[in-house]
């Protein structure tokens, strides 16, 4: 933090503080040990992963081609987590 712009009082106030906080332990041990939330998914997102999921499902099934079929497999588990996610936000609250 730029201290440069402070007045000596502030910068006193400020080391009061800071000396304060740095004593608390509970507090020190939440700020090292905090983890962020994970994202939370958005609904064009899912609408997107929905979306392409089922192009390359129908498309899949029309060509047999097993390059579609592979890119299905791996786009189909995170289309369902995804809506699961969001729908489990939407009922929570």
């Amino acid at each position: 933090m730029a201290t440069s712009r402070l007045s000596d009082q502030e910068r006193r106030v400020l080391a009061e503080i800071e000396r304060a906080l740095s004593r608390d332990r509970r507090l020190d041990r939440r700020l090292r040990t905090f983890v962020p939330p994970p994202p939370r998914p958005r609904v064009r997102t899912a609408a997107s992963l929905l979306a392409v999921s089922v192009t390359l499902m129908v498309t899949g099934i029309v060509t047999s081609e097993p390059g579609v079929i592979w890119a299905f497999a791996a786009v189909w588990p995170v289309t369902l987590c995804t809506v699961f996610r969001l729908l489990c936000r939407w009922t929570k609250g």
